[in-house]
């Protein structure tokens, strides 16, 4: 066994050892160690990814010398180490760009605890990502949801206490029904590891009495996890989750956390079940059609909005919906899609709440729209990252968005379908349309000449030091959504050849 086998699980026992060894240190001392095991994380992921590309082969090896569901087995491909790949340099660039107002929002004896909940957050994504155990990726996805509300609630304003709340309420209800899904699903197939469970599944699809109960497990499930990833009609926490929260902690929870768990739904679908037993339940209809009721309706609410938080955050909803009609399409190029949409969205979103509140703190630290005026001028660094942002949801060309968005059509072409055809193109059109609306309004608003003399609060920002980790973060995001843009059949490639080793 090579030594690279090794680094996947190395990649959640440190981040394990990093959350108890943050409890231990100052606040500035657990953010540089947080960065410092960060890199090595992305460096040991990319071993792993250059392997399995360099092999052309995944590998797979048991935990301990038990079987499921005491054991449990750890599985390294292509389309796992992107992923990991994907969630860290996310991570990273959060804490760089986030660290500035993480000391703002909350006292300095509590940013150790924050450190902390984040590495323990790292540990859940690794472990969700690396594990080929159904029941494994149900308790890290505990241990994700805690450690998502606690970097929410760190912040002790009363819009965070109550999202945090609300956000509890509605992850738990997603949990427990998520569980009663593997229930099900152990009882119908005898398994919780991926593959056997899959080859059972199979077997009981054949006899066509068996394809109700399948559905009632698979169904359950999904309701579960698309409560926690946002899927309409469940979205309405939202806004206030990724809108209130400090800046940190929106990016990772609207680009990696609601990522997680669609990873996971991706996995439990393609791995444990099987897309040909998929497709005689109606569970891909339902989700095609939510999919573009949520592209639609997060973009109307977009429009709606007052404060540019709440905009951002209900866009995420919009961008959410995309995944789930290219995993409802229920083709190979509709998952190819769809995970090609997750690596755009987590970039994009990313730069978008990062970079927001420092034009709100050149704007009176306020966030309606209506302050905001001429706060691309005033601090023109954040007005340009916005701007791509802004532009990459829209869907222009060069940028990340626009090659998702051919993507998801050309996925609906090839299913030779006319009325999905139809319905696809039509959804696209309409939801860039509105995307336009509300991100070329917001462009126009940061861009427009404002009289900010005598404002109280309103100030040109400098660029020193303390901006340091904005500029090194943003500049990454950015230079990593063009090159989705530019070279967007590379990775396209890269996702089919790990959906190869899958299937």
């Amino acid at each position: 066994m090579s030594m690279i086998w090794n680094f996947p699980l190395f990649t959640v026992v440190l981040s394990l050892f990093s959350g108890v060894l943050c409890m231990m240190l100052p606040g500035r001392a657990a953010r540089n160690y947080t960065i410092a095991y960060e890199s090595v994380l992305i460096g040991l992921v990319s071993c792993v990814l250059g392997y399995t590309l360099r092999t052309g082969q995944e590998f797979t090896y048991p935990m301990g010398e038990f079987p499921a569901p005491w054991g449990n087995e750890i599985r390294a491909g292509v389309l796992e180490s992107m992923i990991a790949l994907l969630f860290l340099v996310i991570l990273l660039c959060s804490i760089l760009a986030g660290y500035h107002f993480i000391r703002k929002d909350m006292d300095e004896s509590k940013q150790n605890l924050y450190f902390s909940l984040l590495n323990l957050m790292t540990a859940a994504l690794m472990a969700m990502t690396w594990t080929n155990d159904i029941f494994t990726g149900y308790v890290f996805l505990e241990i994700l949801t805690l450690t998502s509300c606690g970097i929410l609630i760190v912040r002790e304003i009363g819009r965070t206490t109550l999202a945090a709340v609300r956000y509890m309420i509605m992850n738990l209800l997603g949990s427990g029904m998520f569980l009663m899904g593997v229930v099900l699903l152990y009882d119908l197939s005898g398994h919780l590891l991926m593959v056997p469970m899959r080859q059972s599944i199979a077997s009981l699809a054949s006899d066509p009495s068996s394809i109700p109960a399948i559905s009632l497990a698979v169904g359950i499930l999904t309701i579960g996890l698309g409560i926690k990833s946002g899927m309409f009609p469940f979205h309405f926490w939202m806004p206030d989750t990724y809108g209130w929260a400090t800046p940190a902690s929106g990016s990772v929870l609207s680009a990696i956390v609601s990522k997680g768990y669609l990873l996971l739904l991706f996995k439990v679908y393609v791995r444990a079940i099987g897309i040909h037993v998929l497709q005689q339940t109606p569970i891909l209809k339902i989700l095609f059609v939510l999919g573009i009721c949520g592209m639609i309706v997060g973009s109307v609410s977009a429009i709606r909005a007052s404060a540019i938080n709440r905009m951002i955050a209900f866009s995420s909803a919009a961008q959410i919906g995309y995944i789930y009609m290219g995993i409802g399409l229920g083709t190979t190029a509709g998952f190819e899609a769809a995970l090609f949409q997750v690596f755009a969205h987590a970039v994009t979103k990313s730069l978008l709440f990062l970079t927001t509140p420092y034009l709100a703190e050149a704007s009176g630290e306020s966030l309606k729209f209506s302050a905001l005026q001429g706060s691309g001028h005033r601090d023109p660094l954040a007005g340009l990252f916005f701007s791509v942002g802004a532009l990459s949801m829209i869907g222009i060309p060069v940028f990340a968005g626009f090659s998702a968005k051919l993507m998801f059509a050309q996925a609906a072409v090839m299913t030779e379908r006319s009325w999905e055809i139809l319905v696809v193109m039509s959804a696209l059109a309409v939801s860039c349309t509105l995307n336009a609306l509300y991100f070329i309004r917001t462009m126009i608003r940061i861009y427009s000449e404002s009289d900010v003399t005598g404002k109280r609060g309103f100030r040109r920002l400098k660029f020193d030091r303390s901006r340091a980790g904005h500029i090194v973060a943003g500049c990454l995001l950015t230079a990593v959504n063009v090159f989705l843009g530019l070279y967007s059949w590379r990775i396209s490639d890269l996702i089919y050849r790990g959906l190869g080793m899958y299937l």
